[in-house]
């Protein structure tokens, strides 16, 4: 095999409230990666989760990637796989359900859930998919703005609560 030198893990994850018993998760694409270590972690606390994947086709849908289980709820643009449409179409069903929400996917779906009223006042984590520089807080290349400031993913994230990020101001990435 050959040898690859790595980098992590950066920043901050998921973080579960000790309060929390319900969890709702979305993945959006290649946004199963993150979230596959958070169902584990939940499922060994006996915590209930439902995960809602979605991805375009069924030829970009991870299904060796999927946990056991949990719910599992998905959909697809093109309809091969799961219900027909974009993730964020799943959410409005499963949201009152939850004590928290996670999310990782692209840019657009969470743009989509800032403008969602079902999630307003809804305790909802996000992980931003950037490219990171230097992932140490030195380049300044993954910085975006935030309620609280300027922060860095790398650094400071990748895990933001949603509604701390100014999204309208974000076109980087």
């Amino acid at each position: 095999g050959d040898n690859i030198d790595l980098l992590g893990p950066l920043g901050n994850g998921f973080l579960i409230r000790p309060t929390s018993h319900k969890l709702l998760l979305l993945a959006g694409g290649i946004g199963i990666a993150p979230l596959r270590f958070l169902v584990d972690k939940a499922v060994k606390q006996g915590l209930s989760v439902t995960l809602l994947c979605g991805t375009p086709t069924a030829h970009r849908y991870p299904a060796n990637l999927l946990p056991t289980g949990i719910e599992l709820v998905t959909a697809t643009e093109d309809g091969s796989v799961g219900r027909k449409g974009l993730i964020t179409d799943l959410l409005p069903d499963f949201v009152d359900w939850a004590d928290q929400t996670f999310a990782c996917g692209p840019l657009p779906m969470y743009k989509a859930m800032v403008q969602m009223p079902e999630l307003k006042d809804k305790p909802v984590q996000v992980s931003l998919e950037v490219r990171m520089g230097c992932g140490r807080g030195v380049c300044y290349g993954c910085t975006l703005k935030t309620r609280g400031g300027l922060k860095q993913v790398c650094a400071d994230g990748p895990v933001f609560d949603l509604d701390d990020i100014l999204w309208d101001e974000l076109n980087c990435f």
